[in-house]
């Protein structure tokens, strides 16, 4: 998943600039980082240098904006649209740390400053798209594009702009545009509150149980390890599971015991749903409210079809038609695991019928049953340093023909976050990159990528990019064993990072991953192919203690295995997909008052009210659509898998793990960021437009 910057608005994200006049020198951020490509100078900034400059950051931004709105002038290119590219460069530098931070590293002095901030931000890009004198240069210099001359970056950087100012609300009258103010800043608060309410709600909901035989099946390692977390919350004798940031929880593949299982599924389903101080469902209510009010006020008749319209999906009709022709399948399929899980339960003479906190743990017994081998065999083989570096740079290496070297030097926020310069394939450096891959509790859930510092040719930048996961940390002394799952989370998180390492434009409007949110996902998809390419896997699945390689069998295994369960994790993302159209799909006087009610009724109209499969995230735990930038958004990952699963084919047919298979790939696709319309550019990568037939084929699909 690509995390969207904490302010969005059309300025830079360099970490670059001369020294502020207007904060102290002891402000790390009154100039820019002194350290290799801007790297954050994270040892010197404290929780109190955030504040100050932000506040400098956003006047010093508004002085600039003035400037180019009362220029005297005529508007020009230079002195309007390339001024703008190049205005708030101290807010650029605090911001992208900040928002960041907040992420992977957050405190309660951040989360009482995010707070704080939220509004101000919101009022501050709104004093910005909100301008009338401003918009008035950027639509004299639109109206007459065609005529200046432009080469096509600096043309498609005109029409963005206007694109955004008039989605922003640059046509609406004063009085609307005072609401339409009103609306962003109660959003952003909102967002702000329902994000933190995740996070502390996550962490209070830990399941706590009082005997080591109530998790039977766990081992004795992470055993110890929840009485440790148990202990350190004041529950000494006690066993404490941290809550995960989706809908299914890891331990439910391990426990034997039915009603830890149910307790612990039970405890994940009823996050921000059932009272206390964070509770969501108020939250929910108001946000959709408010952003169909929104939507209605800039002329739409909802939020999705507003998101939508800017996307490569362009409308509801086709996000609804893509998602409505896969359920069926996808609940067939999944049906039929049921029935394989029964079957196994009935042998066993287990006397219950298969429910949601059994999926799990029995769909590795028909593993083992079908293909003999269950997933605890493969983590000896997926130690992380091992798949980080002979996996995922390895394939990096081969296809692209980069290289990497990790440096203690530079500091880090946080003493686990590792540390690598990249090179090109001429040796010349190309960016850096953090990996920061264990979880924490001031650390959000999921798995995402960020970026420090954007590359521009504008503004001399390269990239620094950091990919965050939520692998749990072991023991000390003790190996990081990854599951199937975390290790091809290593290689998607990766291919955003290759999108932002690999960027090479003019504009930072444009850079790395700042492309259709329905397009961001395809890149990183389509690096998950490297980690089962024979060549890769050979070579970093070796065993932690002997250095064997995985037996042959046992890859054969795997490779055979590469659908099972697909009815599961289609209808599981399908029903959260559905979830968040319908909430964003709703005129503003048909916000239902009852969110688990509605929610409810969406499935069961959609025909995806499975009850062994819930949604993999609910409502009032779905960060990415009430928090994140994923709003009326969440269809993307399938809407990008479509152009993966073609891609995947593209290699295939062409030889596979080639460095020109590489290069054209970078050249056509990964360099571009949003310098032009993303199909086209697909279109201008793979010759044609995508098949879904490679994407149903995937899924295991195609039986109705």
């Amino acid at each position: 998943m690509f995390r969207p910057k904490l302010l969005v608005i059309a300025a830079s994200l360099a970490v670059a600039g001369a020294a502020n006049a207007a904060l102290p020198a002891s402000n790390p951020f009154a100039q820019e980082s002194r350290l290799p490509l801007n790297y954050p100078a994270f040892d010197k900034i404290k929780n109190a240098d955030y504040g100050p400059a932000y506040e400098e950051g956003m006047k010093e931004q508004a002085g600039e904006i003035a400037r180019i709105a009362n220029n005297k002038a005529a508007p020009t290119f230079e002195n309007t649209i390339v001024a703008m590219e190049r205005s708030g460069r101290l807010l650029d530098r605090v911001s992208s740390v900040f928002g960041n931070l907040s992420g992977a590293n957050t405190n309660d002095d951040f989360e009482a400053l995010n707070r704080e901030l939220a509004p101000k931000l919101s009022a501050h890009s709104d004093a910005i798209r909100l301008n009338e004198k401003l918009y008035a240069r950027i639509k004299a210099l639109y109206d007459k594009r065609d005529k200046l001359k432009l080469d096509p970056e600096s043309k498609r950087l005109l029409e963005r702009y206007h694109t955004d100012f008039v989605r922003a609300g640059a046509k609406l009258s004063a009085a609307d545009k005072e609401k339409l103010k009103a609306y962003n800043a109660q959003l952003a608060a909102l967002s702000t509150t329902f994000s933190q309410n995740v996070l502390k709600e996550a962490n209070a909901s830990a399941l706590v149980v009082d005997t080591r035989e109530e998790l039977a099946g766990m081992s004795d390692k992470a055993i110890d390890a929840a009485a440790a977390a148990a202990k350190a919350k004041g529950m000494e004798g006690k066993f404490l599971i941290a809550i995960a940031n989706t809908t299914g929880q890891a331990p439910l593949e391990v426990l034997t015991n039915r009603t830890t299982r149910e307790r612990l599924l039970a405890t994940s389903l009823a996050r921000g749903s059932h009272g206390g101080d964070f509770d969501n469902r108020e939250v929910v209510l108001k946000i959709a409210k408010l952003r169909a009010e929104r939507a209605a006020l800039l002329g739409y008749p909802s939020h999705a079809a507003y998101q939508l319209e800017d996307q490569t999906a362009h409308d509801t009709d086709a996000v609804n038609k893509l998602l409505g022709e896969l359920v069926k399948p996808a609940v067939n399929n999944a049906r039929k695991e049921s029935a394989d899980i029964q079957a196994v339960i009935d042998a066993e003479k287990g006397g219950f019928a298969n429910a949601a906190q059994d999926w799990a743990f029995y769909t590795d017994k028909v593993r083992q049953e079908r293909y003999a081998f269950d997933q605890n065999q493969l983590k000896p083989y997926f130690e992380l340093d091992n798949v980080l570096q002979n996996g995922v740079f390895y394939a990096a290496n081969k296809v692209y023909g980069i290289t990497f070297k990790e440096r203690k030097d530079l500091p880090v926020y946080q003493p686990d976050v590792r540390v690598f310069d990249v090179f090109d394939a001429d040796g010349k450096q190309l960016a850096i990159f953090l990996g920061d891959f264990y979880a924490r509790s001031n650390k959000r859930g999921g798995a995402w990528m960020n970026a420090y510092v954007s590359q521009s040719t504008l503004l001399g930048t390269k990239p620094v990019v950091a990919n965050h996961l939520n692998i749990p940390k072991p023991a000390a002394g003790e190996p990081t064993l990854l599951t199937y799952d975390e290790a091809r989370t290593l290689f998607h998180e990766f291919g955003h990072a290759l999108h932002g390492m690999f960027s090479h434009v003019k504009y930072p409007r444009f850079a790395g991953t700042r492309v259709p949110r329905d397009f961001v996902e395809f890149p990183s998809q389509v690096n998950e192919m490297w980690m089962a390419w024979p060549e890769v896997l050979n070579n970093y699945a070796k065993h932690y203690q002997t250095g064997a390689p995985m037996p042959k069998e046992l890859l054969e295994k795997v490779q055979a295995s590469a659908k099972f369960n697909e009815g599961f994790r289609t209808t599981e993302y399908l029903a959260a997909s559905i979830l968040d159209q319908r909430w964003h799909q709703l005129p503003a006087d048909k916000i239902p008052t009852d969110v688990l009610g509605f929610e409810s009724s969406v499935l069961k109209d959609a025909g995806i009210d499975f009850a062994p499969v819930p949604p993999r995230y609910r409502t009032t735990y779905f960060s990415h659509v009430f928090a994140g930038g994923y709003s009326a958004g969440y269809y993307g990952y399938l809407w990008s898998e479509k152009l993966d699963a073609d891609t995947v084919e593209w290699f295939t047919e062409n030889g596979g793990m080639l460095r020109k298979n590489g290069d054209h790939f970078r050249k056509a696709l990964l360099s571009k960021g949003g310098t032009m319309d993303a199909m086209q550019m697909y279109r201008e990568f793979r010759g044609r437009d995508a098949r879904i037939e490679p994407l149903l084929e995937r899924r295991g699909l195609k039986a109705n």
